[in-house]
Order: C-alpha cells, then sequence, then structure tokens
C-alpha cells in the first residue's frame, strides 16, 4: 500500500486536516491537543502523507533542539491507515531532514515504544546532555525541551510516557 500515498512538505492549507488527523489521539490521550495557530506557527517543521486524492492520512514534525539534537513530534496517521506503513514513511522522512539539518540523535516522548523501539529508539534516562547544554537549554521556553529535559513543570504530560532517543 506504500505507493498509494505519498509523504510531503506540510503547507498551511493542511492545518485543518491535521487538526483532524490529531484529534482521536488527543481525545484517546495519546497526544497533547495542538491549537490551530501553533500548527500554522509550526508547520515548517511537518511532513504530511496524502493519497493520490488529496486525502490526508498521516502527520509528523521534527523540532530541532540543539545542534545535534532534535525531538519526533505529534505523529498521527488515519486510523484506517494504521499498520499500512505511513507511520514508517512519515518516520523516514523525518529523519532525513534531521540528517539534512546535521543532526545526529532524534528524542520522542511516547506511548508507542513498539513503533519507535522498532525503529531504532531506545529508552533513556537522566543526563543525556553536557551540564553545559543542559544549562542552555533549561532556558527554552518550549514545553518539548523541558519534556526532553525531564523538568518538573511537564511532569503532566509525561505521564505514562517513555523518553526515547535515536542516534542517526
Amino acid at each position: 500500500m506504500v505507493s498509494e500515498f505519498q509523504v510531503r512538505r506540510a503547507r498551511t492549507a493542511d492545518v485543518r486536516g491535521m487538526l483532524a488527523l490529531i484529534e482521536p489521539y488527543v481525545e484517546r490521550r495519546i497526544l497533547l491537543g495542538k491549537e490551530r495557530v501553533t500548527l500554522f506557527e509550526d508547520i515548517q517543521e511537518f511532513r504530511v502523507a496524502e493519497t493520490a486524492d488529496g486525502t490526508l492520512i498521516g502527520c509528523g514534525a521534527l523540532h530541532v533542539i540543539w545542534e545535534d539534537l532534535g525531538e519526533i513530534r505529534t505523529i498521527a496517521v488515519a486510523d484506517g491507515w494504521l499498520r499500512h506503513g505511513v507511520g514508517h514513511a512519515l518516520l523516514e522522512h523525518l529523519e532525513d531532514d534531521a540528517r539534512e539539518l546535521g543532526l545526529t540523535r532524534l528524542f520522542c516522548l511516547t506511548f508507542e515504544t513498539d513503533f519507535f523501539g522498532g525503529h531504532g529508539f531506545a529508552p533513556i534516562g537522566e543526563r543525556v546532555v553536557d551540564p553545559e547544554v543542559y544549562a542552555e537549554l533549561v532556558r527554552s521556553p518550549d514545553d518539548g525541551v523541558a519534556e526532553f529535559l525531564d523538568l518538573a513543570r511537564v511532569k503532566q504530560n509525561t505521564l505514562g510516557n517513555t523518553r526515547m532517543l535515536k542516534q542517526l
């Protein structure tokens, strides 16, 4: 079924469809909700998967955290397309984007440990960056960075999730 869809960079016209993909995951408490304005602000971080007729069936984002580190965010696949390679294709494109940017490590915070583990991610503990980098990162207002650092202010976001890392 891989040939029945393509992955491309997201466009502003995709935001409504992306919200529709993300919402079921928010309802199931798998993903945190995204405001429409946030998706517009971050649209350049997203890839989408679409069928030949232009129907969005998946989305995912790559957010740069540091010079060598990025975060895979908001991977969502339409229920009817689960286990058809859509998530894999999205992740593969995001990893290619990461390499193109010069990143060598990818972080994710996920309930989907089997999916990410099958793609080379492994659970991480504390202190995965040098103290100097930690001191810089802790200044970021971004919740994803706080989740990576395992800061107390985002513990409500991380309950039940696993922090995972992959070396590219």
